[in-house]
């Protein structure tokens, strides 16, 4: 069966994110007044074929720790879901 999975890499909260906070600052100059904190992240989507649902979560988080997410500095979290076949 095939699974989609919804990877998002963010960094840790003790890393600092210049582009979230040029990203901030360029809110604030569009007058987003109320957007108070900003962090850029990353977000990645897979096809897997997998016999189970946890064994597409398995894959898409063991690609995040050895490939997609910096395990120094960034946290992920994945989301799996079932591709309905077309048709």
């Amino acid at each position: 069966m095939t699974y989609k999975a919804h990877v998002t890499v963010t960094l840790r909260p003790s890393i600092l994110d210049p582009q979230g906070k040029a990203t901030h600052h360029a809110l604030s100059q569009l007058e987003f007044d109320q957007i108070q904190h900003v962090r850029i992240g990353k977000f990645i989507e897979m096809e897997i074929e997998a016999a189970s649902e946890e064994e597409a979560r398995r894959i898409a988080e063991e690609a995040s720790d050895k490939l997609l997410a910096n395990p120094v500095m960034e946290d992920f979290s994945v989301r799996v879901e079932a591709v309905q076949p077309v048709g």
